[in-house]
């Protein structure tokens, strides 16, 4: 349950964010607003309950955690979507699994690839690749703005390593507010000076609005949650749902195209992140499957025994 609903949660940002920038709001400006308000609706909460407990000594993970996976990142995208539709950033933030893959060659034995997992992470990679140096090739501001979402998706690729290392046995409500806190603290002077020279509509206010409690709030828990509960590489698996998500979106409301570049960059991106976390199917699903299987088998055994006896 967690899994289907962050895949849809964070598969809906992407439109949001090119909302509230095409309807004027400053990158910063929405980044901010983002963390503020997810801060505004979490903190008391993780007051309340208690989640805050014993955190303090953890000051710096959770610096580093809100900088890797909020404020950083929810700048950089929006100064993507500046310069790249909707669908493409989505695309690009697919790569996220394979980007842990390649930190986890480094920081993390545990979650290396090897074998056909690393034939994925090269698969995926190649999908990358065919993105920059066809789709966005000779447009240097679309590079610019593909920069910037990939540098998001390393942040992204960077936050779940920190949970799994430093959080795992906390409750989730806890870090995640005071993450967003954190962030807040962060972005408070740009988002500031961002603000006079933001021309941002109605639309964009509730843009915002929405990737605060909806996308921010709402989705860090279920994140967090689903990190502690199945590793940050399985987690991650939400990105095979996220893009599709935000390219319907996209093409749905946004009119925006798909060049033949991007759908095969899409699909090699999908395909490598699957066989670069070890090829399972998501959280959940593979005891779907089991069941299904067993009711289609326990027949066909039934009979055959059936058979047997006869003969």
């Amino acid at each position: 349950m967690m899994f289907a609903a962050i895949s849809v949660i964070w598969g809906v940002p992407y439109l949001f964010i090119k909302i509230a920038v095409d309807e004027g709001a400053h990158p910063l400006l929405i980044a901010w607003g983002r963390v503020a308000i997810g801060a505004l609706v979490l903190l008391p909460i993780a007051w309340k309950t208690g989640a805050l407990a014993g955190l303090r000594s953890r000051m710096r993970p959770l610096v580093a955690f809100a900088a890797a996976e909020c404020a950083i990142p929810w700048w950089l995208i929006p100064v993507g979507e500046q310069h790249v539709s909707s669908s493409l950033a989505a695309i690009l933030i697919a790569s996220l699994p394979l980007l842990i893959a390649i930190l986890a060659l480094r920081f993390d034995p545990e979650e290396q690839v090897r074998g056909m997992r690393l034939v994925g992470l090269f698969v995926g990679l190649t999908g990358v690749v065919l993105l920059l140096g066809i789709d966005v090739a000779g447009k240097p501001d679309e590079l610019f703005g593909a920069g910037a979402i990939l540098l998001a998706t390393l942040g992204y690729a960077i936050g779940p390593m920190i949970v799994k290392r430093n959080f795992s046995d906390a409750n989730p409500i806890g870090p995640v507010a005071v993450a967003l806190g954190l962030s807040t603290i962060m972005l408070t002077p740009a988002g500031i000076a961002a603000a006079p020279g933001s021309e941002a509509t109605t639309d964009a206010l509730l843009s915002i609005l929405v990737l605060g409690l909806v996308c921010s709030a709402l989705a860090l828990i279920l994140f967090f949650s689903l990190i502690t509960e199945v590793g940050p590489s399985k987690a991650s698996v939400i990105t095979y749902i996220n893009p599709a998500v935000a390219v319907i979106l996209g093409v749905a409301l946004l009119d925006e195209s798909l060049t033949t570049a991007a759908i095969a960059g899409l699909l090699l991106i999908i395909a490598g992140s699957w066989l670069s976390t070890g090829g399972r199917m998501p959280p959940g699903l593979t005891a779907i499957a089991t069941r299904r299987r067993r009711r289609v088998r326990g027949p066909a055994i039934g009979a055959r025994a059936a058979e047997s006896r006869a003969g």
